[in-house]
């Protein structure tokens, strides 16, 4: 007997998803994390009332919602440091390329 392998949701589909948690935040506000992010681990992963230099867990890397009250700076390497990847100002739901290590807000 064969078993049937179910194939892991496309990329694609993960970011649809999240841009469209995103908009529903314009509609009314929404309970959970403020900043989200689809890593290069292809999770969903959140973080609540971001302040400072914060580590991107699982490597952001497919598309980011900022729902903070500030700009989220995105930064190619650990620790805030290298290149500026994107800034997001407060409400932005966007595709990031190519990755981001960490983010800043502000």
């Amino acid at each position: 007997m064969r078993a049937l392998a179910i194939p892991r949701a496309p990329r694609v589909l993960s970011v649809l998803l999240l841009a469209a948690a995103g908009a529903s935040v314009a509609a009314a506000p929404a309970a959970g994390p403020e900043f989200q992010y689809v890593g290069q681990d292809d999770q969903v992963h959140g973080l609540s009332s971001p302040k400072g230099c914060v580590a991107a867990e699982g490597g952001g890397g497919r598309a980011a919602t900022n729902r903070t009250r500030g700009t989220a700076t995105l930064y190619r390497d650990p620790h805030c440091a290298g290149t500026v990847v994107a800034v997001l100002p407060a409400g932005t739901v966007t595709q990031v390329r190519p990755y981001f290590a960490s983010a800043a807000f502000g």
